[in-house]
């Protein structure tokens, strides 16, 4: 009946609204719901999943699914007490930036519904890692759900030099380290939308990057979230920097700048920038993460994120090598309950032995994110 509901009724009633009105009201009304037991039960009863043991642990952080809500939706961390009651295993905050940004000029948002897609210029709008992380700090999860924040540098010019940018995720790394936020760190290299465009996706700009950000002490495992548009041996290249750093693995990946691999590209605006969330990034992202996984087997933690609209999606990303699965866009294409169906779906196929339950990476690791 909600699948139902939500196709024929909800959906159809929210797509006459601006998609970024609609993104802030449900933020609003996620954090008005979380702070009550009441808010929590109410949407637990209609969206919390009640299926078979879903829970799966990676490197060393319990997640009760295998679902995380990807970074772009909960930029600000306001909806840390609800997302539990939705069927999330955890979710990616951000991206945090260390100075506040307000983003790109507006529209940032566009839906292209036949290609079953949005073309997002957010701009890494957020309030910056000073205000950010102190409410991490203060907002209490379930000890089962994982709360990760994705760094960003900071869409304003000061910034946007390669030296300036290093020192801008660095402020941002130590702000959280500092407050003791974060169950896991992802390094943002690959956000299309911000000045200076992704400077940190060139092999030799990450490695300085990446030896910067392995001064700052900690013990939480680190990501990078990949671009999907290079080529594979440019991807392999920008992997083998990350490797030698010492991360424990990667997000795949970030939004499709390929207009082309839209559906119906009349759909897009002629004049908008930004990338594309949705179906178009969903076969690339799995191709992404099965190379990815024959590259460099085990010794990466993979994270599949692109194009999840529905169970049978992230079954694919986990049947290519993903350990977990981050989604925004199947949420509001298909709904709220695809979480559920995802996690009763990978609980289905371990129980079966069609899946081998994943426990994360086991290469060796730098002694700056594994103390």
């Amino acid at each position: 009946m909600l699948p139902f509901l939500y196709r024929r009724v909800l959906k159809p009633i929210l797509f006459r609204f601006d998609p970024e009105a609609v993104h802030d009201a449900f933020v609003s009304l996620g954090e008005f719901l979380g702070r009550s037991g009441v808010g929590r039960g109410l949407v637990s009863s209609l969206y919390g999943y009640r299926g078979p043991d879903a829970s799966v642990t990676v490197d060393g952080l319990r997640y009760r699914t295998p679902v995380v809500l990807a970074a772009g939706f909960d930029y600000n961390g306001r909806l840390l007490r609800i997302l539990p009651t939705m069927g999330f295993g955890g979710v990616e905050v951000g991206s945090v930036t260390a100075l506040p940004t307000p983003g790109n000029e507006p529209p940032r948002m566009r839906r292209m519904v036949r290609s079953r897609a949005i073309v997002v210029n957010k701009g890494l709008m957020n309030e910056g890692v000073e205000v950010i992380s102190p409410r991490l700090a203060q907002t209490l999860a379930p000890s089962d759900f994982v709360v990760g924040v994705s760094i960003a540098r900071s869409n304003r010019e000061e910034a946007a030099t390669e030296a300036g940018g290093i020192e801008d995720y660095a402020r941002s790394l130590e702000t959280l380290v500092q407050e003791d936020v974060g169950d896991f760190y992802t390094i943002n290299i690959s956000c299309p939308n911000v000045h200076g465009g992704e400077n940190f996706a060139e092999p030799e700009r990450l490695r300085k990057l990446l030896r910067r950000l392995g001064q700052v002490e900690h013990d939480r495992p680190v990501y990078a979230k990949m671009p999907i548009n290079p080529p594979w041996e440019a991807f392999r290249r920008m992997g083998d920097v990350i490797e030698e750093a010492g991360l424990h693995g990667l997000v795949i990946g970030n939004l499709n700048k390929d207009y082309e691999s839209a559906l119906h590209q009349d759909e897009a605006p002629d004049s908008f920038q930004g990338g594309l969330s949705g179906l178009p990034c969903r076969e690339r992202s799995t191709e992404l993460v099965a190379r990815s996984r024959e590259a460099w087997g085990q010794r990466f933690t993979l994270i599949g994120c692109g194009g999840i609209l529905s169970a049978e999606d992230a079954l694919d990303k986990f049947r290519a090598g993903a350990d977990l699965v981050h989604l925004i866009s199947g949420m509001i294409f298909t709904g709220p309950h695809l979480m559920g169906e995802i996690a009763e779906a990978w609980a289905r196929e371990i129980r079966e032995g069609r899946l081998a339950a994943s426990r994360g990476a086991t290469g060796s690791r730098s002694s700056s994110s594994s103390k």
